[in-house]
């Protein structure tokens, strides 16, 4: 097995391969650079923070098999406290990720859970769960499924996203930790694994076996073993595989970084009526907005629109 492909550090995810096997799979760390500062910037409750860095883990794992230039989206949209949750991963490794979050249901939520995270249906309630996948060139299509909003947690929401959409046996863990440093400071850090099981051929030959083994070796992952910054991703592949032996991808880095601009705002607000931009700018002769993902504000006068 490689070891030195995947070090001790974190903002990065990485493709895998299970030696002489039908199994691959993808692991990811976030960390100091990429779920830090995006938790950070919007002061999310605890619990809802937590589900906000399950979601850009996961569209991280899942950038990490794009097969052209552009971007994965996982959103959720429900009728409970969360109403939209927002994550995309890009593939020049830029990740930003936001939720919408109604306080009042939220507050009720947590008196009745007495403290205790909520399950996703508590979280999100009815709604759906949708990948989105946007190419950067025009003229390919963007492709997008969804499922119903089902399961405890949002890994559970993924796997039957992975079965019902890509009709692919899967498995998916995400964890998200808050760890307190000395001193009162606290840092956001993530870990999310997943294994498919590839279509038997020739070389391969029967696939299930070797699938169920991984399967059950893979759900015996702890919380801890994914987000402890001790044990690199290398280390825990080694621990779970080590008989089968793992080749590993190098690794991608991500960042912290948002795809807003002025240019781009400002192209959406000359596509507006006219006597629109006037209304909303009649106060103080100008437009601001700002951006929902990282917060930056943006102030545009009439003439410059």
């Amino acid at each position: 097995m490689q070891t030195d492909l995947l070090g001790a550090g974190d903002d990065f995810v990485a493709s895998f391969q299970i030696e002489d096997t039908s199994v691959r799979g993808r692991i990811a760390r976030l960390g100091d650079g990429v779920l830090d500062p995006i938790l950070k910037r919007h002061a999310y409750p605890r619990w809802a923070a937590h589900l906000l860095g399950e979601a850009v883990t996961l569209a991280v794992l899942v950038s990490a098999s794009l097969k052209f230039e552009g971007r994965v989206m996982v959103q959720a949209q429900g009728e409970g406290p969360v109403s939209l949750l927002v994550a995309e991963a890009r593939s020049d490794g830029g990740v930003r990720g936001y939720l919408r979050l109604n306080k009042e249901k939220w507050d009720f939520v947590e008196r009745v859970n007495k403290g205790q995270r909520p399950h996703i249906p508590q979280a999100l309630g009815r709604g759906v769960l949708a990948l989105l996948l946007q190419p950067n060139d025009p003229d390919q299509a963007p492709w997008q499924s969804m499922v119903p909003i089902e399961g405890a947690t949002l890994a559970d929401c993924a796997q039957m996203w992975f079965s019902q959409s890509e009709q692919v046996p899967t498995r998916v863990r995400l964890t998200v930790a808050e760890i307190s440093e000395p001193g009162g400071t606290k840092r956001w850090r993530s870990g999310g694994a997943l294994i498919q099981q590839v279509a038997g051929d020739a070389t391969r030959g029967a696939t299930d076996e070797p699938w169920d083994n991984a399967r059950h070796l893979f759900d015996t992952i702890t919380d801890l073993e994914l987000v402890d910054p001790d044990v690199s991703s290398a280390e825990l592949l080694l621990r779970l595989f080590h008989e089968s032996g793992v080749r590993l991808e190098p690794p991608k880095p991500l960042t912290d970084k948002c795809t807003c601009s002025d240019e781009k705002l400002l192209d959406t607000l000359r596509q507006m009526p006219r006597e629109e931009v006037l209304e909303l700018a009649k106060d103080e002769g100008a437009i601001t907005a700002d951006c929902q993902f990282c917060g930056r504000l943006y102030r545009f006068p009439v003439d410059q629109i």
